[in-house]
């Protein structure tokens, strides 16, 4: 079976294994190196990336325990983060990838991975959400914590924020809070 770990290439470079397998088999992406923790990290092209999420899955990656995305810069890329990890039972510390897809922020889209795990539905979600990347095929993509009338982005850097919310959500922030805290204190004074 294949694994995720540093191997050095021929040209003296550090490379892991998946970067490897990924060039023998002419599939487009650039290492990144590893992390501090040894994770290898590679970076994908958008339209690249359905055929390189199905080698870690075929190899046993079988749980992705984060995916998060972020703004490079303001009128940057943005970039959508893949950690994708292989457990095992009898393994005390799992393999992990790193997989970084860069998308211009005019048009971000990037192919949902849902089709291959089925917990990145929500992940995927939140960066729409904060970043407005889109995930294409993605069964159900729309507003996970911001409501649906929301316009805008919240995480990009060029993001303005408007001057006023609605009061009514304000009130209803204010009032569970209060609640809260006269149930917390009614039980402490018991």
């Amino acid at each position: 079976m294949l694994k995720f770990s540093a191997s050095i290439s021929t040209n003296n470079k550090m490379r892991g294994r998946l970067s490897t397998w990924l060039a023998k088999h002419k599939l487009a992406h650039r290492p990144l190196g590893f992390d501090y923790q040894g994770v290898e990290t590679l970076q994908i092209k958008s339209r690249d990336w359905p055929s390189v999420a199905v080698a870690p899955y075929a190899y046993g990656s079988n749980y992705p325990r984060s995916q998060c995305a972020y703004d490079l810069a303001p009128g940057g890329a943005l970039v959508s983060v893949y950690h994708i990890t292989r457990i095992q039972d009898d393994l005390d510390q799992p393999e992990e990838l790193c997989i970084k897809v860069f998308v211009p922020r005019e048009d971000p889209k990037i192919p949902s991975v849902f089709w291959i795990w089925k917990s990145a539905d929500f992940q995927e979600r939140e960066s729409y959400d904060m970043l407005g990347i889109t995930y294409e095929n993605h069964p159900n993509l729309k507003r996970i914590l911001m409501p649906d009338t929301w316009i805008g982005w919240p995480l990009r850097k060029d993001y303005i924020v408007p001057n006023s919310y609605e009061l009514q959500d304000s009130l209803q922030v204010v009032t569970i809070v209060k609640n809260y805290c006269s149930n917390y204190f009614l039980i402490l004074n018991k």
